[in-house]
């Protein structure tokens, strides 16, 4: 995946999602509509002094764009974005239930037997002076 085309992809969603058209943004850009087409499309280097321009008039932060930019390309290098280029769609995880771990009185649930060795042992002091003072 080129720079150039992620670049592309990410103003074109921006300017998709404000509903406007080539022609009000390249207006507002002042930059010729066929030029910016080939910029969405992947097809031309856009310069800085460019892409501050298209970012001013769709009312973005250049910063923004460009970590928008560098996700997509940590996605595309992980192997994590799909053929299409659209983010992987991720399969929801039920949250997690204790368990309980024993039976009878001393029964405990798996989240107090994965205390810590400090915690636990504060529990087991805790306790003895609670036998002791009886």
């Amino acid at each position: 995946m080129l720079l150039r085309e992620v670049l592309g992809d990410a103003l074109r969603g921006h300017r998709l999602a404000q509903h406007r058209t080539l022609r009000e943004v390249s207006s507002s850009a002042r930059v010729s509509l066929g030029y910016l087409s080939e910029v969405e499309r992947g097809q031309k280097e856009a310069s800085s002094e460019l892409l501050a321009a298209i970012c001013s008039a769709l009312g973005l932060r250049l910063s923004e764009l460009v970590r928008e930019i560098s996700d997509t390309l940590v996605l595309d290098e992980t192997g994590a974005l799909s053929a299409t280029r659209r983010l992987p769609v991720l399969e929801p995880v039920a949250p997690a239930v204790p368990q309980v771990v024993g039976a009878g009185v001393g029964a405990r649930s798996a989240i107090e037997s994965s205390a810590s060795v400090p915690q636990r042992v504060a529990r087991l002091r805790r306790s003895s002076d609670v036998v002791a003072a009886a």
